[in-house]
């Protein structure tokens, strides 16, 4: 029984010896693996769809889409067609036809784990074909004794001006949260510089799709849209981890004494 009892107490000062020799890790690693996930978000506009049912003057669509490209940066474009009638002073005129827009989107907003929500600043490259249609007109007539006004009318016949194009840069600034599961209302607004247009010599482009107002003095424009779309996931990935930086533990000695005056 004694040599029993003697070999359990020099096995168990065997296993603590070799034991005690391994170091202790004061620091231990999360082995668990943070996964976020990537994929495309298709919406459509609303604020075009319930401006057409407001105005009699305006039919609008427009597509949204996104695609994840890394943690914060996204692919992001536009589709839409649009059509508007405008009156003006001495004449009315439809504008319609169709654009694409094209660019990225940076998300700023810091998410907490699982939130795919965004606060967002971004660029696009626009482009837009159209047809702009003169409805009527008047002119100034100088018989003033069958128009006191001073003006008549012209033809009664619509005028087409055709094969129209527009090109603008666009920031934008919006916002994107996830309302349901995989559901997002979002919100933009857009400030769009024209960079190139054709237009017909008799008619000048007044009105762009995608664009809005085009004013005789400036080529800059004004848009906005509100959203609905819906995230559909195809893939998770594992974001890098930021850098850590250790500050130094090493004791600092006193700081330089300055020269005394006498």
């Amino acid at each position: 029984m004694s040599r029993y009892f003697i070999s359990l107490i020099v096995l168990l000062t065997t296993v603590t010896v070799l034991g005690q020799n391994k170091p202790i890790d004061l620091n231990p690693k999360d082995t668990v693996e943070h996964k976020h996930y990537y994929g495309l978000r298709l919406g459509i506009d609303l604020s075009r769809i319930i401006t057409g049912s407001l105005d009699d003057n305006y039919t609008g669509f427009e597509i949204i889409v996104d695609y994840r490209l890394t943690q914060n940066l996204y692919l992001a474009a536009e589709l839409g067609s649009e059509e508007k009638t405008r009156q003006e002073d001495l004449y009315n005129f439809t504008t319609s036809g169709n654009y694409i827009k094209i660019g990225v989107d940076k998300n700023n907003y810091a998410n907490w784990y699982g939130e795919r929500n965004l606060i967002y600043i971004g660029g696009r490259l626009a482009f837009s074909t159209f047809d702009n249609t003169l409805n009527n007109y008047q002119y100034f007539d100088t018989n003033r004794y069958w128009n006191p006004d001073d003006f008549a009318n012209g033809s009664d016949t619509p005028e087409n001006f055709s094969g129209l194009s527009a090109t603008w840069l666009e920031g934008v600034f919006g916002t994107k949260v996830e309302l349901l599961h995989n559901v997002y209302v979002g919100a933009s607004v857009r400030l769009g510089l024209i960079l190139s247009q054709k237009e017909d010599e008799r008619f000048p482009n007044l009105w762009v799709p995608g664009f809005n107002k085009v004013t005789w003095d400036s080529n800059f424009g004004v848009g906005y849209n509100f959203s609905i779309s819906y995230f559909l996931p195809l893939y998770k990935k594992k974001n890098k981890a930021k850098k850590k930086v250790e500050s130094s533990t090493e004791p600092q000695g006193p700081p330089p004494r300055q020269n005394e005056g006498l």
